[in-house]
């Protein structure tokens, strides 16, 4: 979407009602003088008495009514931990299942979106996810770094999103939480500060259990963490002590993360330093394999590939010439707001080895191989889907599974194409080609079969639900440190 447009999807619809005014509401009539003293001293007390009286009785009906549309209030079941907060009585289902809430802000860098989970969990059970609506505004947070203020107006139109949707009795006990990645790492770290302040004094504000960490900038391990949290409570493997698990790729801009729960012992010892992240979660420690390659996102990527640095413009503007590209194509691309003349190179061998060889150059040395991904079963997210949906791999709208040698399979054609018939995706080559190798890099064989998703029971799989999910939790945790 453009810079500045703003779009709203949610799975929950509402509906307001506004009051017409007829002309009983706004003529007025001329009333005899007489009499009229006697009458309001008796007329404006009975007024008055009336008034408090069905203002009273509307107030218990309407919290009567709200209450029974969603659930009653009741005190938490004994020995019940997971979604319990300090602050508020737990919600209960009439079957006895508990309510709770958790709000998550993903502060992206083309935009920040808003969202409200609903949870219930059954009597010593894990929580399962029953709701979830979001909102998303454009631009990102970052685009505010000269003018903090303004950032405000956003984050609490994003907040009354969650007032609406969240049932006033449990606002006090619904942690409110903010996470800022790619955008708000690239800036200066003062200015990022400064935006991250503003965020936390309209989060102070609202009346909802907002902590000292409610807001904060994302690393790249994180992210991995609680997109595989997403992922693995969706199938249900958090779900079982003990049971298999599934990994997850993701391929943003800038990074890209892999995540699993190693089974062999192998793969714990020769995991190198920063590869490991112990993960607490339902009274149980997982020790996942997590790591976030910064520059090996699809963007970054790409300029490595024609031989730019990161933030800096070509030097004296140097055209980056790549065997990536069509031989006969010329053109500019702009990669975090620098713009470059790019083109391609008179071909000497076919398209595709020569693009190999360069991406090769460029992953060297570059990603940690380990075997046991042979035996795991992974989904992946983001570009890896886009790009396999662009070139008829998957179903664009509903996914699907591929195998590894796919991507390469669909590398070679492109870019046999691109050498004779130029197309609209010049980068097209080059990309399918770097995801090939960079699947291959990491352990996978050609063989490998993939999973690509952007939902699973209509939720989508992004690192949000983990995280909020992790954060509620933690706060258990700390409330219940014996447990």
């Amino acid at each position: 979407m453009k810079k500045g447009i703003r779009y709203e999807t949610s799975r929950k619809t509402s509906y307001s009602f506004q009051p017409q005014h007829g002309p009983w509401q706004t003529r007025m009539r001329k009333i005899s003088n007489h009499g009229s003293l006697r009458v309001a001293k008796v007329a404006y007390p009975l007024g008055l008495c009336v008034g408090v009286f069905i203002y009273v009785a509307y107030i218990k009906w309407h919290r009567a009514t709200a209450t029974q549309a969603f659930f009653s209030i009741t005190r938490a079941a004994p020995g019940a931990r997971w979604g319990q907060q300090a602050h508020s009585p737990l919600g209960t289902a009439a079957d006895g299942h508990e309510v709770f809430y958790g709000i998550m802000f993903d502060a992206g860098s083309t935009g920040t979106r808003v969202h409200v989970f609903q949870f219930t969990r059954p009597p010593r059970e894990t929580p399962t996810l029953t709701h979830e609506t979001f909102k998303a505004l454009k631009p990102g947070l970052s685009a505010y770094a000269d003018d903090v203020e303004k950032s405000a107006q956003g984050i609490q139109e994003l907040l009354d999103v969650a007032k609406q949707d969240i049932p006033f009795d449990f606002w006090k006990a619904t942690p409110l939480v903010l996470k800022a990645t790619a955008g708000l790492r690239l800036l200066p770290g003062e200015k990022a500060q400064k935006l991250l302040q503003k965020v936390k004094e309209v989060f102070k504000a609202s009346p909802f259990l907002v902590g000292d960490d409610c807001v904060s900038i994302m690393n790249g391990t994180d992210e991995g963490v609680s997109a595989w949290i997403t992922i693995n409570f969706l199938t249900g493997s958090l779900k079982t002590p003990g049971g298999s698990s599934v990994g997850m790729l993701d391929l943003g801009g800038g990074s890209t993360q892999i995540a699993f729960l190693p089974r062999v012992e192998g793969t714990l010892q020769a995991s190198p330093p920063g590869y490991l992240t112990a993960l607490r979660m339902f009274n149980r420690t997982y020790k996942l394999y997590s790591y976030s390659y910064l520059g090996l996102g699809l963007m970054s990527a790409r300029l490595a590939i024609l031989g730019g640095v990161e933030g800096q413009p070509a030097k004296d503007g140097k055209e980056l010439v790549s065997p990536c590209l069509s031989p006969s194509f010329k053109g500019e691309w702009e990669h975090a707001e620098v713009t470059y003349r790019v083109s391609g190179q008179k071909a000497v061998a076919s398209l595709h080895e020569l693009c190999a060889a360069r991406v090769s150059e460029v992953l060297q040395n570059r990603v940690h191989r380990t075997e046991e991904v042979k035996h795991v079963d992974f989904y992946a997210f983001s570009y890896y889907y886009d790009l396999a949906a662009g070139v008829g791999l998957i179903d664009a709208e509903k996914g699907g599974s591929l195998v590894v040698g796919d991507f390469e399979i669909a590398a070679k054609y492109v870019c046999r194409t691109l050498e004779t018939q130029p197309q609209s995706s010049p980068f097209a080559c080059m990309d399918l080609t770097y995801v090939s190798l960079l699947l291959q890099e990491f352990g996978f064989p050609r063989s490998k079969v993939l999973k690509l998703t952007r939902k699973i029971d209509n939720v989508e799989t992004s690192w949000a639900l983990g995280a909020i999910f992790h954060y509620i939790d933690s706060l258990n945790r700390q409330k219940s440190p014996a447990s």
